[in-house]
């Protein structure tokens, strides 16, 4: 296997795990630097398989995982549902950035809230849900109102209940499938925000400037550059996601999710190891936009400007919203971002739309 600190050069070849836009936007970022990408994914035709090399095998096949981490100089994944145990076996081959222990934490959310407590950063209230009786512990202890999340495997709202007056605890239940669960406590939160930050193999870390999240059935809908929220906290945010990276030992790109209370205070919501929906903005707003920041980092690069050079609001398009390219591509100061998926889905994320004006504010970066 390749040493872990190997600086990759421009030349060689990025493995990444998994194929949807995320990796796609990884691809097309790495392509400017003068890499080549080489995608595995079980799903055929996937978005990043339109720009890259791919190979089409279950995370499972270790023979396919071998025969990959051969053809590939470095690793590094899109997406945090995807096995652990894939990116440990890679691990035994290829230089993995970001580590598969890294995603091991992130990927469990009981794991996830246990770990950044352990550092002294604060959560939501919450309580581990192992079985029916659990539950009721759990409840018990929160209160209600309360969410009941699946520990693994939910995103964009799936595999959330909310826990009310009115909720029966074993339909609750039963909605986790039997699956390990978490009981968070209610947040009555002014707004959610999060924060990028990329931390190089030589230990540097950069930050992207606070952004806000809003949301829409449970996806995000759109995402403001910066948020509106005074320095200070900004500076906070930003703190608490250097920590977390150095806690980490992070090689790559990671993202995290707040909420801000009514009474100022910040709690993290969960953090993602990879590009991030709420970082698309800063491919038409930055010097360095994430996907960029993530090949610098992942091959040992120096890390690049997160600065931002102009305001800069981002909108999802869900499902057919897509079909609203042509009159979106005729508005003045709007850059549209298609992710080339063949089926449109109610609730899938066909592209994005970045609509930018001059920057308001001197907010400084890491």
């Amino acid at each position: 296997m390749a040493p872990d600190d190997k600086v990759i050069a421009p030349g060689s070849t990025i493995g990444v795990v998994g194929g949807g836009q995320l990796g796609r936007m990884t691809a097309l970022a790495a392509a400017r630097l003068g890499y080549r990408c080489h995608v595995y994914c079980p799903e055929a035709d996937s978005p990043a398989f339109h720009v890259a090399q791919a190979t089409v095998a279950s995370y499972g096949d270790e023979a396919a995982l071998a025969r990959f981490a051969d053809a590939v100089d470095v690793v590094t994944f899109e997406f945090e549902n995807i096995p652990a145990e894939t990116v440990r076996v890679l691990s035994q081959h290829v230089p993995v950035r970001p580590s598969w222990r890294v995603l091991e934490t992130a990927q469990d959310r009981l794991v996830e809230k246990s770990f950044f407590n352990s550092i002294d950063i604060a959560t939501a209230p919450w309580r581990p849900v192992l079985d029916r009786a659990g539950l009721e512990t759990a409840v018990a202890a929160l209160g209600r109102p309360a969410v009941l999340k699946t520990a693994r495997f939910g995103y964009d709202g799936k595999g959330q209940v909310k826990i009310d007056a009115s909720t029966d605890l074993d339909e609750a239940w039963a909605g986790m499938g039997g699956q390990p669960a978490i009981l968070e406590g209610f947040i009555d939160f002014e707004r959610e925000v999060s924060v990028l930050v990329a931390r190089g193999l030589d230990g540097a870390v950069a930050c992207f400037d606070v952004v806000e999240n809003r949301h829409r059935n449970h996806i995000l809908d759109v995402t403001i550059a910066p948020a509106h929220i005074p320095q200070r906290l900004a500076r906070q945010a930003q703190d608490v996601a250097e920590r977390t990276a150095h806690a980490l030992e992070l090689v790559g790109l990671l993202a995290v999710e707040m909420f801000v209370g009514k009474d100022g205070a910040l709690l993290v919501n969960e953090m993602a190891p990879r590009p991030h929906n709420s970082g698309h903005w800063t491919i038409d707003a930055c010097l360095t936009d994430q996907f960029e920041q993530l090949v610098r980092a992942a091959c040992g690069l120096p890390l690049g400007s997160p600065e931002r050079h102009s305001d800069a609001v981002m909108t999802n398009l869900i499902g057919e919203d897509v079909n609203q390219w042509l009159p979106l591509l005729r508005q003045k100061g709007s850059r549209l971002h298609l992710y080339g998926k063949s089926e449109i889905r109610a609730g899938r994320k066909m592209g994005h739309v970045t609509r930018l004006q001059p920057r308001s504010d001197k907010r400084s970066d890491c």
